[in-house]
């Protein structure tokens, strides 16, 4: 039984659902591929250019308070990251490398941790180091590879697999079938409906290091 977790460094709520998706997928005996993915360009074809966050104040301003909440009842720190959203790009190409990919949930965990919990900027090569440092991976050779073509073109690819899909935000949750459930808040459904599931699964291109 798998899920495929496809979440966005920009995203707020990506932030609870990264930090508690490994232990109640656990439970639920569902093992999760972390996918990280822009949602930029997802926007953009929507029309919009800024976060609908940003552009809806009211909208906004309720996202903020939610947050706060959901944090609170998982006793998690969270401060608004200035500026918002940040650039999730050099996070994202960094989880993708070959560096890191043994470890991405342990990176990614550390890279929303720095920005929602500490108010860090992610963007900043500095960042990227320390949380590398932390988990005792290369950061030198992270930050290179990340830096190449290919891992430029996976992350392309992974954002256009993400259009593919249907993605329109994140976090969202896929099955193996390709049943798509949208929102932290949808986490224990899409969970549920992955452990009915009897079909084969159909292997992608992403690798299945979680």
């Amino acid at each position: 039984m798998r899920l495929d977790f496809w979440y966005e460094f920009a995203s707020t709520y990506s932030y609870p659902a990264a930090i508690r998706i490994e232990d109640v997928a656990r439970e639920a005996g569902v093992q999760v591929t972390w996918r990280p993915f822009l949602l930029g360009p997802i926007l953009k074809g929507q029309g919009w250019d800024d976060s609908p966050f940003n552009l809806l104040p009211a909208k906004g301003a309720y996202m903020w308070r939610d947050v706060s909440r959901i944090c609170a009842a998982q006793g998690l720190g969270f401060r608004r990251p200035d500026p918002f959203p940040q650039s999730g790009l050099l996070a994202a190409r960094v989880a993708l490398t070959l560096t890191v990919s043994p470890a991405r949930a342990e990176f990614s965990r550390g890279v929303y941790l720095a920005e929602f919990a500490e108010g860090r900027p992610i963007a900043e090569e500095t960042t990227i180091v320390e949380i590398l440092s932390s988990l005792r991976l290369d950061a030198a050779a992270a930050l290179a590879e990340a830096r190449s073509p290919p891992v430029k073109d996976r992350l392309r690819a992974e954002t256009a697999e993400a259009m593919r899909l249907g993605l329109f935000g994140a976090p969202s949750f896929v099955t193996r079938s390709g049943e798509l459930f949208w929102g932290n808040d949808r986490l224990d459904a899409a969970l549920a409906w992955a452990v009915q599931e009897k079909q084969p699964f159909r292997a992608s291109h992403a690798d299945s290091t979680s």
